[in-house]
């Protein structure tokens, strides 16, 4: 973190492998890659590298590690940890993979499909429909993140309960070392044990051991069927015990299982022109999906819920249009919350049979240090991972409740970590929770993972101050 600017002469001679056009040293045009969308933080930069394709970046890694010039690699720039984020010390080069791009093959008899690490997650969403498969991994930022990014980050998204997450995913990854070696690990294969699993160093490693250049992903058979159903429950506990019952009364054909509070109902009505489509408000809601059930099985579970008290009301969506209108409300509800003024957030796992205690714990813990706070946990239930936010209280000023930030984190990572959570469930660690890593790995695992680092890095080029504490 101590090292000097790159020289000129360094600076020439990335810029000479990937080409005057795709080497930014202006301000302004490399705003976009300093800088993320909830602009918490604001890097600085002497310069922006684009290369094209795997042999640019391994010459772009060789001379860094030659001259020992920090990179961060990025490649939607649509993380929320800031792990993509140059710091502000105009040392460290940045790396982006917009160009690399391409989708490399689309195989449905294998199922997979293999790609550049800059691949825009749509692309790949399209392009295997377009060849009647599916590729699960749906996010929010779907349309401009990219692929590499989301195996950095291990991203989940909506789907994880029944595909699991992107390392879960993955078969095969092409990754270029610190010192500009690459590793071809593009392989289809489902099974091959022969030693060290390789890939998932990489996986979920936020670019700081090498950077991922190119991947194999599975695809599966689309869905004929999807049944659709927004629900109202009476609590976080109606809402694991209906999971059960929907999983056991579907033949664990649940594919999406989505909690929210009145809440995050009441403003997304409010700000973004959405509809409750129940008639009587409740507490919570339930959004779920099931793939390729048979005929009605939704209205069973349904039925089997309202008699054990679980659910009050519900609607199942009876064509494409419903089913998107009821999305729409779930991938609206981020957005709604920047309307009503600052907020903390918190993308925490715990079991998911003691979500419910989390929420009752957090929930008293918030409200002894801030009674007037509007708290919004919502996410995705069917695997553990809540997105629990704390919205600036109504006459407070922005300022004084951003003061409170550590003293919410620590109060709410408090509670995670005694149920056996985890601070971060999809989104990373980067700059955000580097500091926490102390308190949720043990010795022995922090002794390990920065073996690793000195192994595969041992200048510590590569995205340096993320991920790993001090």
């Amino acid at each position: 973190m101590n090292r000097p600017p790159p020289s000129s002469d360094t600076l020439s001679r990335l810029t000479n492998v990937v080409g005057e056009r795709y080497a930014i040293r202006d301000l302004a045009a490399m705003d976009g890659y300093m800088r993320e969308w909830r602009g918490i933080w604001h890097g600085v930069s002497p310069l922006v590298v684009r290369p094209a394709n795997t042999d640019e970046v391994s010459r772009v890694l060789a001379i860094a590690h030659e001259t020992n010039t920090a990179i961060v690699p990025q490649g939607g720039n649509t993380g929320l940890v800031g792990a993509q984020i140059p710091h502000e010390t105009n040392t460290e080069v940045v790396l982006s993979l917009d160009r690399m791009t391409r989708i490399i093959a689309v195989d449905a008899s294998d199922n997979t499909i293999t790609v550049e690490a800059g691949a825009i997650l749509r692309s790949m969403q399209d392009a295997a429909d377009a060849a009647d498969r599916l590729f699960p991994l749906s996010l929010a930022s779907e349309g401009s993140c990219r692929i590499g990014g989301n195996l950095s980050s291990n991203a989940g998204g909506l789907n994880v309960i029944a595909y699991g997450n992107t390392r879960e995913l993955c078969l095969g990854l092409e990754v270029v070392l610190a010192d500009g070696r690459v590793w071809n690990g593009l392989k289809h294969l489902r099974k091959d044990n022969t030693g060290y699993d390789l890939r998932n160093i990489f996986i979920g490693a936020e670019g700081t051991l090498g950077i991922i250049t190119g991947a194999v992903m599975k695809l599966f058979p689309k869905p004929r069927v999807q049944e659709t159903a927004f629900i109202a429950i009476a609590s976080p506990q109606a809402a694991v015990d209906l999971l059960s019952l929907a999983r056991e009364l579907s033949g664990n054909r649940v594919v999406a299982f989505e909690i929210m509070p009145q809440f995050a109902m009441d403003i997304t009505v409010k700000h973004m022109g959405a509809r409750n489509p129940l008639a009587t408000p409740s507490p919570w809601y339930v959004l779920s999906e099931l793939a390729d059930p048979v005929r009605g099985t939704f209205l069973r579970i349904l039925e089997t819920a309202m008699e054990r008290g679980w659910v009050s009301d519900a609607t199942v969506a009876q064509s494409a249009a419903q089913r998107n209108e009821l999305w729409a409300i779930r991938e609206l509800m981020p957005e709604s919350q920047t309307h009503e003024g600052a907020s903390i957030k918190h993308d925490i796992a715990v079991p998911v049979s003691r979500i419910p205690a989390f929420f009752t714990e957090a929930d008293a813990v918030i409200r002894r240090m801030m009674p007037d706070a509007r708290i919004m946990g919502y996410g995705h239930l069917g695997d553990g991972n809540i997105h629990y936010n704390i919205t600036q209280p109504l006459g407070m000023e922005k300022q004084a409740f951003l003061s409170q930030w550590d003293a919410i984190n620590d109060a709410v990572y408090a509670v995670v970590i005694s149920l056996g959570g985890s601070i971060s469930a999809e989104h990373g660690i980067g700059r955000l929770k580097r500091k926490y890593m102390p308190f949720i790995k043990s010795p022995v695992e922090l002794h390990m993972m920065r073996g690793l680092k000195r192994m595969l890095d041992p200048k510590g080029i590569l995205n340096p101050g993320k991920l790993l504490p001090e």
